[in-house]
């Protein structure tokens, strides 16, 4: 999926997971430049939305109180949850790009699909 997303969509600069593990918002499978393996907790976008339990989607990253800078190229960025099969969150799909304003709501609705297969 990360494969497929980050090279196909020209818009995507860093495309990967973040998964829980023991509380912890580790990297997980992704394309792009290099990841920050672990997210300090309850920080950024990636534990926005999973604190959140929903999609978010930042415009301006630069804006984003407590953003989390793995990649000073990236301006805009959208999370996804990543849940189990009974509906649990266990990471989130994180998605970069250069430009601002990427992402929106078309973007959210598709992705939450890919995500619900």
């Amino acid at each position: 999926i990360v494969a497929v997303l980050h090279h196909k969509m020209n818009y995507f600069f860093w495309t990967g997971f973040y998964l829980l593990d023991g509380g912890e918002l580790i990297v997980g499978p992704y394309q792009g430049s290099l990841a920050c393996i672990k997210l300090k907790k309850d920080t950024g976008v990636c534990w926005a939305g999973i604190n959140q339990g929903e999609t978010i989607v930042v415009p301006d990253v630069h804006l984003f109180p407590g953003h989390i800078a793995c990649d000073s190229r990236s301006n805009s960025e959208i999370v996804v949850p990543l849940k189990d099969k009974d509906g649990k969150i266990i990471g989130v799909l994180d998605i970069d790009s250069k430009e601002l304003e990427s992402f929106d709501d078309v973007d959210a609705k598709w992705l939450e699909k890919i995500l619900e297969i």
